[in-house]
């Protein structure tokens, strides 16, 4: 096997014996870096403070990464224009905190004559939103509720 010793310096290849004997004098453990190797390298060091290193690296790893959520806007296929331009602001401010948005449409009654009107809704937001979000999932209905998913470019 390949043998680093303590301070970082190649020692060569090694028996395994005298590895295990040179980790023994030095007070520490005997480590396999990577097995899949030819020939395999293993390393003198501290298997306590390496898995803590390992446990730290992890950590800063998930605090950096940001979660995307999915936010969800209710609509009707008739909305008055001014409660149509809310909708769209909140759509706006979601997108530019990274949040995918989920448009539903809700259908009642006799409204489930007239899909047209809310395939006509739903494309009038994609073209509002076209240069700062992208269609992830088309418009499709599902019962009484026509939804569609946008995402952040």
């Amino acid at each position: 096997m390949q043998l680093i010793d303590e301070e970082g310096n190649n020692r060569g290849i090694v028996e395994i014996a005298d590895a295990m004997e040179a980790a023994e004098d030095a007070g520490l453990d005997l480590v396999e870096i990577s097995p899949n190797a030819q020939p395999p390298v293993c390393k003198i060091t501290d298997l306590g403070k390496l898995k803590y290193q390992g446990q730290k690296k992890a950590a800063e790893a998930r605090k950096k990464q940001k979660t995307i959520d999915i936010k969800e806007i209710k609509m009707r296929p008739n909305i008055d224009t001014h409660d149509y331009e809310v909708k769209m602001k909140a759509v706006r401010r979601f997108f530019d905190e990274g949040d995918k948005v989920k448009l539903t449409l809700r259908f009642r009654g006799r409204e489930m004559a007239h899909l047209e009107l809310g395939m006509q809704l739903l494309n009038r937001v994609r073209e509002e939103v076209g240069e700062i979000a992208k269609v992830e999932a088309e418009p499709k209905l599902e019962g009484r509720q026509m939804m569609m998913v946008l995402a952040p470019k």
